[in-house]
């Protein structure tokens, strides 16, 4: 039934309608020409495609999902021979009674009905004939399900990433407000400052990227400043240094996608470094690709206990989907420095 529901909704009528009528007219002119006998090419292959097509069609769409799909091919077979009788002794009689009593003229000689040499030339025309049609039907079948199938998969694609951004965003506000917590327990003079930047970011991610897949580089470089001075106001001790090495006014980069790699580097920090620093690079490489490299210094302590966080997970899950594997991110530790570099192709504004 779902192979009936396909040939009968997924293929449009329009081009059933189109493909028979080209198929008319290709034969019509062809043997038209070939025998120099226009009227009598019309009616005979009038008489022929009124019998084409509803042969067609029920093989397509009663005898396949009924036999050949449950692998009953020898049913299959009798019932397509008893299709093809069937259709010789119309064509037969058709021809006979509305078009001459010689009932294969095109064969330059009198033939005589259930003549062998008849019944294997109708039948090779019949079977030629539901040959190119089934193909071309299951060709435009197959290029519908095609599309249909990508579609799927971006709409997929969509979905998928919308989960992972919902995840970086209360993974992000999450930390925030364990920060804006432990200024609180402090009674700190920090905390309406804390706010206030809060609400900026809070802004940003509502109301600037919301529903967006790309936004200005300047602007997300905003909001990593933002957060960055919330967590400057969390570490006593800490240096931050963000460079732009190229000019980044025309590019634009998938929203959120750098600030979970920022917070790794406050977290490698950690509250146990007295001296945190922490220097993030922009610059794009010859004309192609967009590089980020954060670097931060760390110390090591027995005490420390690492956390699997989900930002970098799903920072690599979201590259996936977006450039597939056009894209590098690589992690190192040298010295007492650890690094990220995310290379990524420029987008442009254009």
């Amino acid at each position: 039934m779902n192979f009936i529901k396909k040939i009968k909704f997924n293929t449009e009528f329009k081009n059933h309608f189109g493909f028979w009528i080209i198929f008319f007219l290709i034969n019509f002119l062809r043997w038209g020409s070939y025998f120099d006998n226009y009227p009598y090419s019309f009616k005979s292959n009038l008489i022929e495609f009124s019998l084409h097509i509803p042969f067609v069609y029920f093989n397509l769409l009663v005898l396949i999902p009924r036999y050949i799909v449950k692998f009953e091919y020898y049913k299959y077979t009798l019932a397509l021979l008893g299709s093809l009788a069937v259709i010789y002794i119309l064509k037969t009689g058709l021809t006979y009674y509305m078009i001459s009593e010689n009932i294969w003229p095109e064969a330059n000689k009198m033939y005589h009905p259930f003549d062998i040499n008849h019944i294997v030339a109708v039948t090779i025309g019949e079977i030629y004939v539901l040959s190119i049609a089934s193909s071309v039907f299951s060709t435009m079948n197959w290029l519908k399900e095609r599309d249909r199938n990508t579609i799927m998969k971006k709409n997929q694609s969509k979905m998928k990433l919308k989960y992972l951004k919902t995840q970086i965003q209360p993974h992000f506000f999450f930390n925030t407000l364990n920060n804006l917590y432990a200024l609180s327990l402090e009674s700190s003079k920090k905390v309406p400052d804390v706010i206030l930047k809060l609400s900026r970011l809070m802004e940003y991610i509502l109301y600037d990227v919301k529903g967006t897949k790309m936004v200005d580089l300047t602007k997300e470089i905003d909001y990593i400043q933002n957060y960055i001075e919330i967590e400057k106001l969390r570490f006593e001790n800490v240096e931050v240094a963000v460079n732009i090495e190229s000019n980044i006014d025309d590019i634009k980069i998938p929203p959120l996608l750098v600030i979970t790699l920022i917070e790794n580097a406050f977290k490698h920090g950690g509250p146990c470094n007295s001296n945190l620093r922490i220097k993030i690079n922009c610059k794009v490489i010859d004309n192609t690709i967009l590089e980020f490299e954060i670097l931060n210094n760390f110390v090591l302590s027995q005490n420390a206990k690492t956390k699997k966080g989900i930002g970098l997970s799903n920072t690599k899950k979201r590259l996936k989907l977006i450039f597939q594997n056009n894209f590098t991110l690589e992690k190192t530790v040298k010295f007492n420095y650890y690094i990220i570099r995310l290379q990524i192709p420029v987008q442009n504004e254009d």
